[in-house]
C-alpha cells in the first residue's frame, strides 16, 4: 500500500549497496553517472545497445562486484524485460532507474520523414516509456524506495531551429517527469529530470546505430554521416563531472537536475515570454475554483523552496 511520503522526502539520500539501472550506460553521460554511482557504494547495471562497448566500460570502472552488463536496444520491449531481470538475478532489487539512452537526431524540419521521426521518439522517449512500464512496477514492489531519472536536454527549456525532432522527444520526457513525480512520492519514489547542456559524448555518432528499419524514408542521414565528423570541444563539460551532478541530484531528490548555469538568461527569456504572453484579464474566481486541480502543481513549489533555502551547489562547479 502506498504511503504518503514528507514533502521533501530524499529516498536515495544514502545510494550504498542500492542497484541502479542505466540505459546507454557504456559511454559519455551514462558511463560519467554509471562512476558516480559505483564511486559512491551502488551497485550499477550498465545496459547499452552497443554490445562492443560494454566490456570496456565495465574495465573502466574497475569494480566488477558492483557492475553488471547488459546488451539492449530500448526500444525492444522483452528485450527490456529480460534486461530488468538479469539485473535483479545478479543484483536482487533495482532502486534507481536512469532512462538515459538517446540519439541526437537534428536537422531541418522541411527534411524530417517518417522515420527520422519514428526513431528519434522511438529512442528518446519511447526508451524512457519502456523503462517505467518495465521496472517501475519492480521498484514499487520491493518497498524500499527509489528514484527515477529521466535524460531529457536543456534543449526543453531553450528550444533551437534545425532541433525539432529532439527537442519534441526531450520535452516530452520532461513533462512526464513533472507529471509523475506527484504521484510517485506517495511510494517513496523519486523523480528527477535531467537537462544537460552540452558534454563530451560520442552522441554525434548516433547515425551509426541507425537500423536499417528506420533508413528507407529519412531526409537526415547525409546530415548524420557529417554530424559524425564533429570534434568534440574541450569546453563542454566532461561526462565524470556530470555523472557527479547527477548524483548530488540524486541523494537531493531534485526534480531537476540542471548542468551549465550558461542556459540561466535564456531560460528566464523564455519564461519571461510565456508569462508576457497571458491575456491581461481578470481572474475569473467562479472558473478558477471550478478548475483548481489544474492551476498548480506542488511539486514545483517544493523543488522552489527547497532550492531557494539551499542552493545548489555540486561538486566541480566552476571548473
Amino acid at each position: 500500500m502506498a504511503h504518503e511520503a514528507a514533502p521533501g522526502t530524499t529516498p536515495m539520500a544514502d545510494v550504498t549497496g542500492k542497484t541502479a539501472f542505466i540505459t546507454g550506460g557504456a559511454n559519455g553521460i551514462g558511463l560519467g553517472i554509471a562512476r558516480a554511482l559505483v564511486k559512491a557504494g551502488a551497485n550499477v547495471v550498465i545496459a547499452d545497445i552497443r554490445e562492443s562497448s560494454l566490456a570496456e566500460a565495465k574495465a573502466s570502472l574497475g569494480a566488477d562486484a558492483q557492475v553488471e552488463t547488459v546488451q539492449l536496444d530500448v526500444t525492444d520491449r522483452p528485450g527490456f524485460a529480460r534486461a530488468a531481470d538479469q539485473a535483479e538475478a545478479r543484483f536482487g532489487k533495482i532502486h534507481l532507474l536512469i532512462g538515459n539512452a538517446g540519439v541526437g537526431i537534428m536537422g531541418p524540419i522541411v527534411d524530417a520523414r517518417y522515420d527520422d521521426w519514428d526513431w528519434a521518439m522511438g529512442v528518446n522517449f519511447g526508451g524512457v516509456i519502456n523503462g517505467l512500464v518495465t521496472i517501475l512496477p519492480r521498484i514499487k514492489a520491493h518497498g524500499e524506495g527509489g528514484q527515477i531519472v529521466t535524460t531529457s536536454s536543456q534543449s526543453a527549456l531553450v528550444p533551437i531551429s534545425f532541433s525539432a525532432t529532439y527537442t519534441a522527444a526531450k520535452a516530452a520526457v520532461l513533462g512526464l517527469s513533472e507529471a509523475i513525480r506527484g504521484e510517485l512520492a506517495a511510494e517513496n519514489i523519486g523523480v528527477s529530470a535531467f537537462m544537460p547542456g552540452p558534454v563530451q559524448s560520442n552522441i554525434a555518432m548516433s547515425g551509426e546505430l541507425r537500423p536499417d528499419a528506420f533508413k528507407a524514408d529519412s531526409g537526415y542521414r547525409a546530415r548524420e554521416e557529417e554530424l559524425g565528423k564533429r570534434a568534440v570541444s574541450p569546453l563542454w563539460m566532461t561526462a565524470d563531472e556530470v555523472g557527479e551532478r547527477v548524483l548530488a541530484g540524486i541523494r537531493a531528490n531534485d526534480l531537476y537536475i540542471l548542468t551549465h548555469p550558461e542556459f540561466a538568461a535564456g531560460m528566464r527569456t523564455r519564461f519571461d515570454a510565456i508569462l508576457a504572453s497571458m491575456p491581461d484579464e481578470e481572474i475569473n474566481q467562479e472558473r478558477a475554483e471550478a478548475i483548481g486541480f489544474l492551476l498548480r502543481n506542488k511539486e514545483f513549489e517544493d523543488q522552489l523552496a527547497r532550492r531557494t533555502a539551499t542552493p545548489v551547489t555540486l561538486p566541480g562547479a566552476g571548473a
